[in-house]
């Protein structure tokens, strides 16, 4: 299951939008530094209306959609690296999820301590970013240490030791490993470490009610920031969010429609870390159940049939494939069949987002 901590200063509205996202999940929210210490976990079922459509085709009996965890991490502060502010113990939370979600304050409230004094939310991203570059710096030059003994006589140790001297030089300058474009193969070296500043993230701008559709002068600010170091932003509203949980799925429809936008922060930070991850949905659907699975872009088909069970890929024969849209045009698969749009795919086909699979395998 994919894992999207959530971080940021203390008091941006971390804690306000988690439990909008998770709508179920307790965590505190309140207007003091430090309020979150554990993180709070909540898994969200993943929007997607094609689910419904399928089951009704169907005629299924349940409904699984995909998911995702959201991790509610404590505001870090500047000397988290050192331990500051319990900085140590979120770290390590940090480096345990997939993607990050660093919740940035693009609001003016007197009522809301601002753990810096004032808004500024590029100046918040640097210390945050900053914390995470020192974190890695310290871990990469203790396994340089343990490394470089081994590198005199050992071919592979040597090129990791190379690899991290260059990843040395970037974070001392203050940048972060993600910007270094590393290959797959130089990845693969150092994916022990689960480096925080080589993670991949998610800007959201935490903006008020009346500036969610259009944006302002701060969330402009991170969007140039995001641009220079190949990030995604989206703008949400914590406070937004908190409403929505209490209105039926009409009602939110039309609130954020007389607020202008067409959707809300759930699904915007799902689609932006689905694509920040490069990540595609294909469909089951049967009697029994209409089905949404998670894989990588440019999954193969029995890699993808690997996902809802080991034993698919080692027997896979074929994929009986056909796009959603051609599905729902036909109204069945039987019709579909017979206007030649269900197809039978083999080992090399890549899986595309939106297939309606059913997997043949050998016994």
């Amino acid at each position: 299951m994919l894992r999207a901590g959530i971080v940021g200063l203390p008091n941006v509205g971390k804690s306000t939008m988690f439990n909008a996202l998770v709508a179920n999940a307790k965590a505190d929210a309140a207007n003091f530094p430090f309020c979150t210490i554990e993180p709070n976990v909540g898994v969200v079922s993943v929007p997607d209306p094609r689910l419904d459509v399928l089951s009704k085709l169907s005629n299924s009996q349940k409904i699984v959609p995909t998911r995702i965890e959201f991790v509610d991490i404590a505001g870090l502060v500047k000397g988290a690296s050192k331990g500051e502010g319990l900085g140590n113990q979120f770290l390590a939370n940090i480096r345990e999820v997939d993607a990050i979600v660093h919740m940035v304050r693009c609001f003016d409230d007197d009522d809301i301590i601002h753990v810096s004094g004032s808004v500024d939310p590029v100046r918040d991203i640097e210390v945050i970013n900053l914390e995470l570059i020192l974190a890695d710096l310290a871990q990469v030059e203790k396994r340089i240490a343990r490394v470089r003994k081994q590198a005199k006589n050992d071919k592979k140790a040597q090129a990791e030791v190379e690899l991290l001297e260059r990843i040395s030089t970037v974070l001392n300058d203050g940048k972060s490993v993600r910007s270094m474009g590393l290959s797959e193969e130089e990845l693969l070296i150092i994916k022990q470490l689960g480096l925080l500043s080589n993670k991949p993230i998610i800007y959201a701008t935490n903006v008020s009610e009346d500036d969610l559709a259009s944006g302002n002068k701060w969330v402009e600010e991170v969007q140039k920031f995001a641009t220079d170091e190949d990030a995604k932003v989206v703008v949400v509203s914590a406070q937004v969010e908190s409403e929505l949980i209490e209105l039926s799925p009409e009602e939110t429809k039309d609130f954020l429609a007389a607020l202008g936008v067409e959707e809300g922060g759930l699904k915007s930070l799902i689609r932006a870390t689905y694509e920040l991850l490069g990540l595609r949905t294909y469909l089951t659907t049967g009697e029994t159940e209409t089905r949404a699975w998670t894989i990588i872009a440019g999954t193969k088909a029995p890699q993808a049939a690997a996902v809802i069970h080991t034993d698919f890929e080692k027997k896979f024969i074929k994929a009986e494939t056909i796009s959603y849209e051609d599905l729902v045009a036909t109204g069945s698969k039987n019709s579909a069949r017979e206007k030649g749009l269900l197809r039978l795919e083999g080992k090399d086909y890549v899986v595309q987002e939106g297939d309606v699979i059913e997997f043949r395998t050998g016994a």
